[in-house]
């Protein structure tokens, strides 16, 4: 990618959107093209099409997308799925018949089997059942990564796909209806420091483990990618080691100084029992993450100090 080349990021109000454009920004390049989901649907296939017949983007990063945790996965199942669907159709293919140089398609690494083999490798696509609870989302993940496949196979369209692990930071959703592990423990743990509580609620048990990786490196990677990579094989990105959910509190505890308690909720699901990416693919490539969880906690929790919650 040349600097002045024309660059539009699908999503950039989310967290990986946002931090990609605040990375191509700090590296320089100058002709990022964004628009809101009010002033394009995604979903609406006239609408994208107009968009890059008019616009002629040269890349494309597809980081739009639908998501959600385990409580908004399980009851909007239908949106989950058609949504998402729908997006990655339409930008997927507007991409193919306006010749973008070169796209990134976000997938997740809810996309692997619920009991594969750990570290999660990428050839564990579609070996396994996934599991239930994310079961739409992650189908529509997949096929995207297809849809890129496909395109790269019949057409040979630059395509490619990455695999993130968990991330947090930066315009994380903190919504307690549809947020992420990561993003509910923020919230928790921020009102409890405030409000001087002495209990925190855990989903399940605590035993199931999980990576994080700071959506700054997330970025990072996928600007690399895009600037050092044409083939067709998907790579994972995380940071290559996992904490418990418990762990992951007490990491927490640490830095807000909470002095109260658990209670472990084990009426709720705990989800995959684990989720750990293997990455040893990118770092061959020659891409590692930055941030350690500790700092990015310390990161996060001095970024929403003053937010309303």
């Amino acid at each position: 990618m040349n600097k002045t080349d024309k660059i539009y990021i699908a999503g950039h109000r989310g967290m990986v959107g946002s931090a990609i454009e605040r990375k191509l920004k700090k590296e320089g390049y100058t002709n990022i093209i964004t628009r809101t989901s009010k002033e394009l649907d995604l979903r609406n296939q006239q609408a994208v099409n107009d968009f890059f017949a008019a616009e002629k983007p040269d890349y494309v990063f597809m980081s739009a997308a639908k998501v959600g945790g385990i409580l908004a996965n399980n009851i909007y199942r239908a949106e989950f799925i058609y949504d998402n669907l729908m997006i990655e159709l339409n930008v997927i293919h507007a991409c193919h018949i306006n010749n973008v140089k070169k796209m990134l398609f976000l997938g997740s690494s809810c996309i692997y089997p619920k009991l594969a083999s750990q570290p999660l490798k990428e050839e564990y696509l579609l070996t396994g059942e996934l599991e239930p609870t994310n079961e739409p989302y992650a189908i529509a993940k997949i096929a995207g990564i297809k849809l890129c496949e496909s395109y790269r196979r019949q057409y040979g369209d630059n395509f490619i796909s990455v695999m993130p692990t968990n991330l947090y930071g930066p315009n994380d959703n903190y919504d307690p209806e549809s947020s992420h592990l990561f993003a509910s423990f923020i919230r928790k743990f921020s009102l409890a420091k405030r409000n001087n509580l002495q209990e925190i609620e855990i989903w399940g048990d605590g035993s199931p483990m999980r990576e994080f990786l700071h959506v700054d490196d997330m970025a990072d990677a996928c600007v690399f990618l895009m600037e050092n990579y044409e083939g067709e094989e998907i790579f994972n990105i995380g940071t290559g080691t996992d904490v418990t959910v418990l762990e992951l509190a007490n990491l927490m505890k640490e830095v807000t100084g909470f002095k109260g308690e658990y209670k472990f909720d084990v009426s709720k699901p705990n989800g995959t029992p684990r989720k750990l990416m293997d990455v040893s693919k990118l770092a061959k490539a020659g891409w590692k993450s930055k941030i350690s969880l500790k700092e990015g906690i310390q990161l996060v929790f001095d970024e929403m100090k003053d937010k309303e919650f």
